[in-house]
């Protein structure tokens, strides 16, 4: 396994749902890459701090053995500083993050989830599932499996030039 400093934070909204399942499942698509970095996630708008994933997210999550161990946490503009691309889960979040970026190389590593989608023009956003039914979240997960791939490619360039 090729472990690599690179780290990722996903944002979305309320960190319970989107985030979190994008969180778990780059992880896992890291490790059968052969790859180990550092995943987090956050929320731009955290109602209970330490909160669980959203259970109709775990329960997604757990078919595809994922296990959804999650606290959700508030976003802060310091984390900038502890992350190399933070990745906004729709376009409304992308936005925000560059806003309260410190400084423009930091709002430079801001991109939007979709952008990581090799087969289209990406650009996409992935809509909140809260409020919904199962298969708003399993639509979820679908969209985020489109992008992983880019994501993964993403750290692999980043762990070649660790290595160099």
């Amino acid at each position: 396994m090729l472990v690599t400093d690179y780290r990722v934070l996903f944002v979305c909204t309320g960190n319970t749902c989107r985030s979190p399942m994008a969180e778990h499942v780059l992880r896992r698509e890291l490790e059968t890459a052969g790859l180990a970095a550092t995943v987090a996630s956050a929320g731009l708008r955290v109602h209970t701090e330490g909160a669980p994933a959203d259970p109709r997210a775990q329960e997604v999550l757990e078919r595809e053995g994922i296990t959804l161990g999650h606290t959700a946490q508030q976003f802060d503009p310091a984390m900038f500083a502890g992350y190399d691309l933070i990745i906004g889960l729709d376009s409304q979040h992308a936005w925000v993050l560059r806003q309260v970026a410190p400084d423009p190389e930091a709002a430079a590593r801001v991109r939007l989830l979709g952008s990581f989608d090799q087969s289209s023009s990406g650009n996409w956003d992935v809509p909140d599932p809260v409020g919904g039914d199962i298969s708003d979240y399993e639509r979820t997960r679908r969209l985020l499996a489109t992008a992983m791939p880019g994501i993964v490619q993403a750290v692999r360039t980043a762990a070649r030039q660790e290595v160099v």
